[in-house]
């Protein structure tokens, strides 16, 4: 997954730019909502099958953030 996001534009407008791969960085239910509507345009920037079930993965993690209230995650860096 950090191969994926790091095809991010550093400091992007996406909530998906926020994440840090060298600290921790949290993601509220408000925040995965609008996170999710990022992965097609990521799922676009795979590269093989690794990365798309990567993506696919923090989909499901997104979705199951999003539809919890007061739920929360967790990305934790080096």
């Amino acid at each position: 997954m950090a191969q994926v996001l790091e095809k991010l534009e550093a400091n992007g407008s996406g909530r998906l730019s926020w994440v840090d791969p060298y600290g921790d960085t949290q993601f509220d239910e408000q925040e995965a909502e609008v996170a999710l509507g990022e992965i097609p345009g990521l799922l676009r920037r795979c590269a093989d099958a690794s990365e798309t079930a990567a993506v696919n993965d923090l989909a499901a993690l997104l979705k199951a953030c999003a539809s919890t209230p007061g739920s929360c995650l967790w990305f934790i860096g080096d």
